[in-house]
């Protein structure tokens, strides 16, 4: 139970410093971390090379709660979404689509939702998935996952394939 717990804390901390550095970056701090600045300066580059290219990607922006689907450079289709609040925050950084299933149950310690529509894991337990549950889009309100309506993450569930690159920045 302790290790678990370490584990719990660590990877809050570690999700935690990420998210500050991040933000102090984005209004022009500079951040004394060097590990945070690299995280940041990943996703840039990664950002730029994507869109120097005709591949797909998903861009994900939690501080505006807004996912942006592309085709290389140019933006093909744009939502609001909800990402987790920040007792359970959205991990940042670069990850793949590893797994989609067209239904799936969730479950964690203080939930169990059956029939979750469109789900695509990245990281983990992390995805992007329809919610029929709320209609709370716009406010950050999950458990780390990234909520979309379910009409919206049928159709990205449709345009993406396993591999497809996902950005999450603040």
């Amino acid at each position: 139970m302790t290790k678990l717990i370490n584990q719990d804390w660590k990877r809050c901390l570690t999700i935690f410093l990420a998210s500050a550095a991040l933000s102090l970056t984005t209004v022009g701090i500079n951040s004394t971390s060097t590990w945070a600045s690299k995280i940041n300066q990943k996703i840039e580059a990664t950002i730029q090379t994507l869109q120097k290219s005709e591949e797909r990607w998903i861009q994900i922006n939690l501080a505006k709660q807004r996912l942006i689907a592309w085709e290389g450079g140019k933006p093909v289709y744009a939502i609001i979404i909800s990402s987790g609040k920040k007792s359970t925050p959205t991990r940042i950084g670069t990850f793949k689509i590893k797994s989609k299933h067209k239904s799936t149950r969730m479950r964690g310690r203080t939930y169990d939702v059956p029939n979750v529509p469109h789900a695509m894991f990245y990281d983990g337990n992390y995805g992007i998935h329809g919610a029929y549950w709320h209609k709370k889009f716009g406010t950050p309100v999950s458990h780390g996952c990234v909520n979309l309506a379910p009409n919206h993450a049928k159709w990205l569930f449709n345009w993406a394939s396993i591999g497809t690159p996902i950005i999450i920045h603040k």
